[in-house]
């Protein structure tokens, strides 16, 4: 059973339902699994929750 988990900022559903399909065919194509066996997890964190080049997203955004 392929099990992918994501970790991200947070998308909106429409973003996830179109990632989780390609993400289910190309496991089904590539692994041959059946579709039902792909388990797909968001881990969404908010841009206080990452940090990128010693700083965090957050406050890279507010300075632009």
């Amino acid at each position: 059973m392929p099990n992918i988990t994501i970790q991200q900022m947070p998308k909106t559903v429409e973003q996830k339902r179109e990632l989780v399909a390609r993400i289910t065919d190309a496991m089904v194509d590539v692994y041959k699994a059946p579709a039902e066996t792909v388990h797909v997890w968001f881990q969404e964190v908010t841009t206080e929750d990452y940090a990128a080049a010693g700083q965090l997203v957050a406050d890279k955004l507010a300075q632009k």
